[in-house]
């Protein structure tokens, strides 16, 4: 049986960032409780070339090769950009080169962070589009993380934390059945 692989991806190009500070959290989370190899990437290693795709054999070999990886993860974690602008128009666009039948039932984790009076405001703007895309496909699952939630850009809630060992486990259970996978034409 080949090892499991959990993949991040983040759409976030702030430096350091929460968000990808949250993803790596979770990703880690669910490759410690399976096993599985795990990487992260941000929308920005998917290089020049995305701007300009109009499908996926448009990308440069590394960013066709993080596609690959993506498309063939057991699970997927993936957080968008904190508000709407440039960087969402590209997490946008690099999900519209996809072939959406090859995240078929894969289990997707969307994770956000933002300020704690924000909350609606985060959710809307970030993790709706996401979800948009994802729920015809899969049954994906939402964690929010504030600002509060956070020191020195570690995460500190307990909530938050037992928030995200339920998406995990919920996670794993839906990664053990099998599928199949493969890149878009």
């Amino acid at each position: 049986m080949p090892k499991k692989l959990v993949v991040g991806l983040s759409g976030n190009l702030t430096r350091p960032s929460k968000t990808k500070a949250f993803i790596s959290h979770i990703v880690a989370e669910v490759s410690s409780s399976t096993g599985a190899a795990s990487t992260v990437f941000d929308i920005e290693d998917l290089g020049q070339s995305l701007p300009l795709a109009r499908r996926v054999g448009d990308l440069d070999p590394l960013a066709r090769s993080i596609v690959e990886r993506l498309l063939g993860a057991d699970v997927l974690v993936v957080g968008s950009p904190t508000f709407k602008g440039s960087y969402t128009g590209l997490f946008k666009h690099f999900f519209d080169l996809l072939d959406p039948s090859s995240l078929r039932g894969k289990p997707v984790i969307l994770a956000a962070t933002g300020g704690g009076d924000r909350h609606s405001l985060v959710v809307e703007h970030q993790l709706r589009p996401l979800f948009g895309f994802f729920e015809a496909l899969t049954l994906p699952t939402a964690i929010y993380a504030s600002d509060k939630d956070f020191a020195d850009g570690v995460l500190v809630s307990e909530a938050i934390h037992s928030r995200v060992r339920q998406a995990v486990a919920e996670a794993c259970r839906v990664a053990g059945t099998p599928r199949s996978v493969g890149l878009a034409a």
